[in-house]
């Protein structure tokens, strides 16, 4: 399997999010919920091929702390202008700004996790938006949208 297949997968996803307004995250994350519950066939897949990517070596293949990450695919490989990553996360991330928004799909892969205090689902970011990605209770398996790939992450 390949990062290709992961974002095969998740093509209906992209397909949807591409005619949204992102600057109403509620709404956003309303209409994904709708469309593609945690126990739908699509976020199944998802789950799935995120896992055995972790497990095969091919997907979060680098590590920073308390964070395993990779990219699928930049916002110019065929994902209707969003960048699309990979993070499997235990505790705090690195601060970051949201320029044009983000739309997190979380899978719980250890314990009984919350991402900034959310269980496992959809979460989504409005622009200009910001925080310390963090996860508690255990480890967040997390693919994230970033339209236009828009993100400024802390300097030094």
């Amino acid at each position: 399997m390949s990062t290709a297949r992961l974002l095969d997968a998740l093509r209906p996803v992209l397909d949807h999010l591409n005619a949204m307004d992102i600057s109403d995250p509620d709404a956003v994350r309303d209409s994904l919920n709708e469309a593609f519950p945690p126990g739908s066939p699509v976020v199944s897949e998802l789950r799935g091929l995120f896992r055995a990517g972790v497990t095969e070596g091919w997907l979060c293949d680098r590590q920073a702390g308390g964070a395993r990450f990779s990219r699928v695919a930049g916002s110019t490989g065929g994902a209707h202008d969003f960048s699309v990553d990979a993070v499997s996360l235990a505790g705090p991330g690195v601060w970051h700004r949201h320029t044009a928004g983000e739309i997190d799909l979380c899978f719980a892969a250890e314990g009984d996790p919350r991402f900034d205090g959310r269980p496992e689902g959809w979460v989504v970011f409005g622009p200009g938006s910001d925080h310390v990605p963090t996860v508690t209770g255990g480890r967040m398996d997390i693919i994230y949208l970033l339209p236009d790939g828009a993100i400024e992450w802390k300097r030094g």
